[in-house]
């Protein structure tokens, strides 16, 4: 098979078929994730219901790296467009100084984002969490079912686990089908009144226009790549700011810390993160929706980065607005902003792996020498307290 207009050969002598596999089977993946909620939907949506309804409930939304992203994303839609009391916290946070970000006066809902389930971290703040808070529950959103959490989560009235659909857990160094299915599973199972079957339709028009989208995407991330950049400048602004930090990751991670990476609001790069933007350097903006508040910021910094002329690329992903632009644009059609970040996220990975092949590197695993590795090894964890 072929994937992402490369022929597999040339993707095994490269070290990158798992990357390019798994970057282009997430549509597929999305589809069969709603398929398997709704089937199951008796089960969960009354887990969550009754957990959800505990009065003054917090909601923390946890993982390390990207699985911490997935939640940074959510955190902003969940709290504005339902009024959720939820909180993006890393697990690397808790597990370092637990009682900064645990609170054992409110009543708590952990939500545990693990391709694994096995990252000592991601075990560690669960632990941490039974410990030291006299209500917690947890909903485990994981891609292995030998992983530590989801054997923890069976036969516990406590805890309740999804598994993502077969084929999420990159079997790559980098985090791609994971963070999407976990990220879409989280947003449909902490928001139960969300009509599912049309969300499934939702699910459906956004995986659709990806996959016809697929190869000519491919295609731009590939020239965009061959331009050398020293330097990769991610843009969001509200959810799309979580989204920012997991491109630049993802950047960072295949290019194996070569070419150096940022990300910002709109708004904030103008305090001193601006500087990163030179000659040598890709500013990526995920732009929000034509018609919100929030585009008027982003257009505006999009065109004082073309009047500035410092970049030597911009590119912006997004509804197209009113006023046309000198730049390069993908564009994506009118979706909500949870849908937004679907092609967003699509569109980084591919330029990623794009880049990381330009690079020389094997997107599979761009660290053959092991100073990081898939599952993060060297983490001792201490009892606490101490």
């Amino acid at each position: 098979m072929n994937y992402l207009n490369y022929e597999q050969s040339v993707l095994a002598d490269r070290g990158a078929v798992h990357t390019a596999r798994e970057i282009s089977q997430q549509p597929r993946l999305w589809r069969e994730l709603m398929t398997g909620l709704i089937q199951d939907k008796l089960a969960w949506k009354a887990w969550m219901l009754d957990v959800l309804s505990t009065p003054n409930l917090r909601i923390i939304l946890c993982g390390a790296g990207t699985s911490a992203f997935a939640g940074r994303t959510l955190e902003p839609w969940l709290r504005a467009s339902f009024g959720l009391a939820a909180e993006a916290i890393s697990t690397t946070d808790i597990v370092s100084q637990p009682l900064a970000y645990l609170d054992p006066s409110r009543p708590t809902l952990m939500v545990s984002f693990a391709r694994s389930g096995n990252s000592p971290e991601s075990v560690a703040a669960v632990n941490l969490a039974n410990q030291l808070l006299p209500y917690c529950r947890h909903l485990v959103l994981t891609c292995n079912p030998e992983g530590e959490l989801a054997k923890y989560s069976q036969g516990n009235s406590h805890a309740y686990c999804v598994l993502m659909p077969a084929g999420s857990d990159d079997q790559s160094f980098a985090m791609t089908s994971s963070f999407s299915c976990m990220f879409v599973a989280a947003a449909m199972m902490l928001t139960p009144g969300i009509l599912l079957s049309r969300a499934k339709e939702q699910i459906e028009t956004v995986a659709a226009f990806c996959e016809s989208q697929l190869a000519g995407w491919a295609s731009q991330a590939k020239a965009l790549a061959g331009k050398g950049f020293k330097r990769v400048i991610y843009l969001g602004s509200g959810e799309m700011a979580g989204l920012a930090e997991e491109a630049a990751l993802k950047m960072l991670e295949l290019s194996a810390g070569k070419i150096a990476t940022r990300f910002d609001s709109t708004l904030g790069v103008r305090h001193g993160p601006k500087f990163m933007i030179d000659s040598q350097s890709c500013v990526v903006m995920f732009m929000a929706a034509a018609d919100s508040y929030t585009r008027r910021y982003d257009d505006d910094f999009q065109a004082e980065v073309i009047a500035n002329g410092i970049a030597q690329q911009l590119v912006a992903l997004g509804p197209k607005s009113a006023a046309r632009l000198p730049l390069t644009e993908v564009t994506i059609p009118c979706l909500d902003e949870l849908y937004l970040s679907l092609p967003y996220l699509l569109f980084a990975q591919l330029f990623a792996f794009e880049c990381s092949l330009s690079l020389g590197l094997a997107p599979d695993n761009p660290c053959p020498s092991g100073e990081v590795n898939r599952v993060v090894q060297g983490v001792k964890i201490y009892p606490y307290p101490a």
